[in-house]
């Protein structure tokens, strides 16, 4: 599915998604990642959505955005409350959903010029 910005003004934006990978600013990506509107990061993570480990998300809660989005795949998974802590202490809203939702969520808050981060794991992204 292509999703369109009408200007991205030099931010990361998500253009589309299919089976097995997104389309940032036009250009097809695989693998685990996170999107900020003015920096990509390839390869956040090797694991798994079964390996996820706190030091993951700790790596995440050092981006100092106000709210991270994971896309956990085909479907809505939650990471245990226990891998959490370091978004927690940092003040780090978690908002978790499947990635098609994940790449929607994350243009519409980084368009509103929110603080906002998309983790994705990719494992398959159309349920």
């Amino acid at each position: 599915m292509k999703l369109h910005r009408d200007n991205t003004d030099g931010h990361y934006a998500f253009s589309g998604y299919g089976d097995d990978y997104v389309a940032i600013n036009g250009n097809r990506l695989q693998g685990n990642l996170v999107v900020l509107p003015r920096r990509l990061i390839r390869d956040w993570t090797q694991a798994t959505f079964e390996t996820l480990s706190q030091a993951d998300f700790d790596a995440l809660a050092e981006l100092g955005v106000e709210i991270m989005i994971l896309g956990t795949g085909a479907r809505q998974r939650f990471p245990h409350p226990q891998l959490l802590q370091g978004l927690m202490r940092a003040g780090i809203g978690l908002e978790v959903m499947n990635t098609q939702a994940a790449c929607r969520t994350y243009n519409i808050l980084a368009a509103e010029g929110r603080s906002v981060g998309c983790a994705l794991l990719q494992d398959s992204v159309t349920p």
